[in-house]
């Protein structure tokens, strides 16, 4: 069952739901609009998909849709599939996890942003 709500995605999560909370108040500190896309709750600016949070079986994650054209300096996002472009994404197993990179992960969502703004894609990164 796809959820309708970040509230309803939030209740029906199995296992990392105070995860997943954790990632959408970072996330909601940066000045997005929040909406549910592919079931999950997906995080935009100016209607462009900035990045995205949801449940895997052994982690919770928050995938960037352009994650390759950031700079990334903490090394932390990783490449979803072999086959993957663009987007990059960072799992996590707990709260502490999160909170311990919240400041780089709202550093990796305003320059995200910033992306959008300047019309940048992976295959034009200064």
């Amino acid at each position: 069952m796809k959820a309708s709500t970040v509230e309803s995605f939030l209740k029906n999560a199995k296992k990392w739901r105070k995860e997943l909370g954790q990632l959408r108040s970072i996330v909601l500190e940066c000045d997005v609009d929040e909406e549910v896309k592919w079931g999950q709750p997906c995080y935009t600016f100016h209607k462009k998909n900035i990045c995205i949070i949801g449940e895997l079986n052994r982690s919770c994650v928050i995938g960037f849709f352009k994650g390759a054209s950031l700079s990334d300096p903490d090394g932390v996002l990783v490449k979803p599939g072999e086959n993957t472009r663009s987007a990059r994404s960072i799992e996590f197993t707990s709260v502490s996890e999160i909170v311990k990179l919240k400041s780089t992960l709202k550093a990796y969502i305003r320059e995200a942003i910033e992306i959008e703004k300047a019309g940048r894609n992976p295959q034009n990164k200064p």
